[in-house]
Parts: structure tokens; sequence; C-alpha cells
């Protein structure tokens, strides 16, 4: 049996072993005692305490980069994006002009902030201890800042990268592909239909949990300004009418993405798809202020390739429409909708689909709104959408 205390270990098979975990990339920069900016670059940077607030790099004990700032006052992390490979291998060089052209500014204490990095950790050096052939460095943060919300550079197995996350606009998809041909067989109707109450008609489908538009049509108004194949996390209460019918475990999921899953939030998201099941339609109540701080979630959203920050921020803004979703239609009032939603009838070898109207006048009296959900159901009825999709 090999010791474990002297077991050698092949330096190549370590490396490759350890590429298989991807890390972010992060740039230490610091203005040395002779006033010249330095900087390199580490794989291996870490928080490690909350409290104090300490993180953690670890360069070589031959850096000859880390000695030129050792005795530095300050030093600043920088986490590159994944637009800055070229940054990053400009400044993995060594050499005096590595810094020569870069943009940074000043951080509080004078250490780099580097122009277009994501965010900047600016500390004291707290501690220097050997470990092995490298150093730990523990520094304490002074200053902090997100400069820029995107997605980071990441290294994994000897190669740059980044994050593959999920876009806005659908990927070609075999069902997606059959619904929206199903679609177009009905599309003289859904246009019909948009004119003859010059609102915004679409078609959408339910492909994983988003809600993609497969067709639309703007009633002869300004053009839709959301794309064809453009998603929409559905998160409760929207995306009930998808639900209306779905198998418990999708139902589950569907639940456990609102941002709040307390027994509640349950219940009162399972009387909202119980709502819907019985009327057989989805009202969505229009309240300006609200509406535009979901639109706008979902544009920084898509903005910064589905981040997770802003995909909690885009369940928050959704749960916030609870209290517009499913109003009851009493006789004699007068409404002001953002949508009104039914399902579309098709075969089960289909994913489900529903007929979405916007861009309604304010104040309609109840029995226009009727006169809007008749139309929407008439449309969805279509042969052509509920007949076998062979």
């Amino acid at each position: 049996m090999t010791d474990a205390g002297t077991a050698t270990i092949d330096p190549a098979l370590f490396r490759e072993t350890l590429g298989h975990y991807p890390t972010g990339v992060a740039v230490v920069t610091a203005v040395s005692e002779t006033g010249i900016p330095e900087g390199m670059v580490v794989g291996t940077f870490t928080s490690v305490s909350l409290d104090p607030p300490l993180i953690a790099f670890f360069p070589a004990k031959g850096s000859r980069s880390f000695a030129r700032f050792r005795d530095a006052a300050t030093f600043c992390i920088n986490v590159l994006a994944a637009d800055q490979e070229p940054l990053c291998r400009r400044l993995a060089t060594g050499g005096a002009a590595k810094f020569d052209g870069v943009r940074w500014r000043p951080g509080p204490l004078g250490s780099p902030v580097l122009d277009g990095a994501v965010s900047w950790i600016e500390c004291t050096f707290e501690d220097v201890r050997e470990a092995g052939d490298h150093y730990i460095v523990l520094g304490r943060v002074q200053e902090l800042g997100v400069a820029r919300s995107t997605l980071p550079l990441l290294f994994f197995q000897g190669g740059y990268g980044k994050f593959s996350t999920g876009s806005f606009i659908a990927a070609p998809d075999p069902e997606l592909i059959q619904a929206a041909q199903l679609a177009e067989t009905i599309r003289s109707e859904v246009e019909d239909l948009s004119a003859a109450f010059a609102v915004g008609c679409s078609v959408l489908v339910k492909i994983g949990s988003d809600a993609v538009q497969v067709l639309t049509a703007s009633g002869g108004r300004a053009s839709e300004t959301v794309p064809l194949g453009h998603r929409q996390p559905i998160i409760p209460p929207l995306g009930a009418v998808f639900m209306a019918n779905a198998a418990p475990s999708e139902i589950e999921g569907w639940l456990q993405r609102a941002p709040d899953n307390s027994r509640d939030r349950r219940t009162l998201h399972g009387r909202l798809l119980d709502v819907v099941r019985n009327r057989g339609y989805s009202l969505l109540a229009a309240e300006p202020e609200l509406l535009r701080r979901h639109q706008a979630v979902l544009t920084e959203f898509e903005r910064s390739d589905r981040l997770p920050r802003q995909e909690r921020d885009v369940r928050q803004a959704t749960a916030d429409l609870v209290d517009l979703f499913c109003p009851d239609l009493v006789a004699g009032r007068r409404y002001d909708l953002a949508s009104i939603v039914v399902p579309v009838p098709t075969t089960a070898d289909l994913p489900p689909m529903a007929l979405r109207m916007t861009g309604m006048p304010k104040s309609a009296p109840t029995e226009q709104v009727e006169t809007w959900i008749r139309g929407l159901r008439r449309v969805a009825a279509a042969p052509a959408m509920v007949g076998t999709s062979g």
C-alpha cells in the first residue's frame, strides 16, 4: 500500500483531473511602490469569510508579477467578463509593458479597476501564507461593486469560455416547428380577429417551462414588438392556461417556480388555477406600474443572458402580478385589461397551445370583454387546430 504522506502524484494527471472543474477568471491589480500598475491573471480566487469580509487568491511562489506588488498597500480583484478574453491573454503575459493601452481607473483606495470588468473587489492585505509551491493571500475587503452585470469569463480544461444560458429566442425544436405549422393554418382567422377588434393577437406554445410566441397579428396598429420565437418563463400566476389539463408533476414544477413556495402562496396559485379551469380563460388586469416593472425585468433578463440574479427578479416581478390575475367579470363594471388568454384544444401529441389577445382599449364594459373572449374561443376551436396532427 502506498503511504498517503509520501505518495507521488503525476503532475500531468493532477492538472488534467482538476482541469475538469471550471473556474472564473480574475485579474489581481495593484500599484507598485514605484507607482506602476501591476497585475496578474488568476483562476484561483475565492471568497473566504463574510464576517470579517475576506477573500483569497493563490499565486505561485515563483510569480514575478506577484513579487512586483506584494508590498503594495492595497490590491483589487477584477472579475473578467466573457468578452474580455483578449485582455486576459494580454495581462497573462510577462513584461513591464503589459498595461500599455489597457483602460483602467483608480479604485477608492487607488488600485486599478479594469474597464469592462464584471465586478471589482478592493482589499488590503490581511495575511500571506506559504502553501506548498504557492502562497495563500488573504485580503480584507474594503470596497467593492458590480460594474457590468453580464456573463463572466471561465477557464476550463486549458481553454476559455462562458456559460451557455437559455436564449429568449427559441431554438428549432420538433414540437415547436409542428406547433408553428399548425398555427399557420389559422393565420387568416387570427388576423381577422385582430383586425376586427383592432387588438393584438398571438398564438403561444408551451415548450419546457417557457411560453413561445409562434404567430402574431397586430390589428393594423404598430408592429408587434415581441418577435416570433420569443420565450417568456412560465411562472405563477402566469401560464395557468397551460396548466389547466397538465399532469400533477408538471403543475408541481410550475408552482415551485414561484419565488414564494409557502403553503399560503401555493394555495392561492392553486385556487387561481381552478378559476382558469372552470372559466376556460385567464384575464390579466392592467396596472401600468407593475406591468412596466415586469417588462423591464424581462428585458434586462434577456440582455444579461438570463443570469440567475435577473431570473430571480423575473420571478418576483411575475409573482407581483397575482392581484391582477383573473378578476371577476361583473355586469355593469368596466375593465382595463392587459391580456386575455384562452387554451387551444389540440391533440395529445402536441405541446399545449394558447391564443392571447393584447392591446385592448381601456375601460371596456363587461359585455365587450365577453365578446373578446367569445372571439378568441371561436378561433381557438377552429377545425384545423383540433383535428389530428398526423
